[in-house]
């Protein structure tokens, strides 16, 4: 996504949902390099749910490898043919690619002026790159920082109506073993966002 960043200070818990929301998009805009793999594996949890989900993902990339990971995302999300999950808004919602919800967001990806890159060949409504729009509203990537409504509004209209049934089913996935906790992860932080707009409202 590309946007032009206002340079505004952002609230130290908003810094920290960007933060969330970027390594989630990290994770599932594609596998993971050794680098990448090196960092994940110093994280340290605490005794949150939360916490106890970042350790077992800390301890799965000590225990596996790039190659082995770039395997299972694979199996997972490209496949032969197809992958194991499609990690799609419109899919979700609709059954099928490139319908409706696919349109939606483009119409307020234009009103809010996010481009998508020129690398980027996945329709916009994958999850990763939802999760990335998210983290460049709460930032100000797109000019400047979103008020709670409207990032409420956008991750209702696109992201919350769907994803917390992705990442049960990325939990599930037969081919998820690094990626059996990223599940974890972005479906407890999918409750946190929620509840927490709830309680904003």
């Amino acid at each position: 996504m590309s946007g032009t960043t206002a340079g505004l200070e952002i609230a130290e818990e908003d810094q920290l949902r960007a933060q969330w929301y970027g390594l989630v998009a990290r994770l599932l805009s594609s596998a993971p390099d050794e680098a990448v793999l090196s960092a994940l594996g110093g994280l340290h949890g605490d005794h949150s749910e939360l916490g106890h989900a970042i350790a077992t993902l800390a301890a799965a990339a000590r225990g596996t490898n790039p190659e082995a990971v770039r395997d299972e995302y694979f199996n997972l999300f490209i496949g032969v043919g197809q992958g194991e999950l499609l990690p799609f808004a419109s899919y979700y919602l609709t059954g099928f690619l490139n319908e409706k919800p696919l349109a939606r967001l483009r119409q307020d990806m234009a009103r809010l002026e996010i481009a998508q890159t020129d690398d980027v060949k996945e329709p916009e409504d994958h999850i990763a790159s939802l999760c990335e729009m998210m983290a460049g509203l709460i930032t100000g990537e797109f000019g400047r920082p979103v008020d709670i409504g409207r990032q409420r509004e956008f991750f209702d209209r696109h992201i919350g109506c769907w994803a917390p049934r992705f990442f049960e089913d990325l939990q599930a996935a037969k081919s998820a073993a690094f990626y059996m906790p990223v599940g974890t992860i972005g479906s407890l932080f999918m409750s946190i966002e929620s509840e927490a707009f709830r309680m904003a409202a």
